[in-house]
């Protein structure tokens, strides 16, 4: 058995879920890998973010969310609220803060020492309950979705914008 790993990278925006369609990147890596049966499992590489696979919706809200993701983002929201002050959830609480705050990299997660930043209790139980991984299927050398499946990593923290991460293993001969 042949094992390939590969990794991919996504730049989310600020102030909503944010969800990119990482499909055709995943099945390039699935290529590059050289493997034709077997299977691809690509992981999160972070705690505030999701992987499913859902249906390609064509329609689109004014955000530019299809109508299944803010479906989703707001079924989420009614479980889950957006944190917005200490009253929402008990995460974070003050010993996480002060250990962010140790880090030599601190402004990295509070840059000015905003702990509001920190409040994404929410990103935190939201990707929970999705989950971090997907596997999916490599038959004869590609990825195999059934035409309208699409792989989504969704970024459930909104505080700030950044790059996101996940690998990809592709298992097989």
């Amino acid at each position: 058995m042949a094992v390939y790993k590969g990794e991919l990278k996504v730049q989310t925006v600020a102030g909503k879920p944010d969800y990119k369609d990482i499909t055709k990147q995943i099945a390039d890596i699935v290529a590059e890998s050289g493997i034709k049966e077997g299977v691809a499992t690509v992981i999160s590489c972070h705690t505030t973010c999701a992987l499913f696979i859902e249906e390609f919706d064509h329609d689109y809200t004014p955000a530019g969310d299809t109508f299944l993701q803010a479906d989703l983002s707001d079924g989420l929201e009614a479980i889950f609220p957006e944190q917005h002050d200490w009253s929402t959830f008990r995460y974070p609480g003050l010993k996480h803060f002060e250990e962010v705050e140790s880090w030599p990299d601190a402004d990295a997660y509070l840059p000015g020492g905003d702990r509001t930043l920190l409040w994404n209790g929410d990103a935190h139980l939201r990707s929970t309950l999705i989950g971090s991984s997907v596997q999916l299927e490599v038959g004869d050398g590609k990825l195999q979705t059934n035409g309208l499946a699409s792989v989504f990593l969704v970024d459930f923290d909104r505080t700030r914008e950044r790059t996101r991460r996940a690998r990809v293993i592709v298992m097989g001969e």
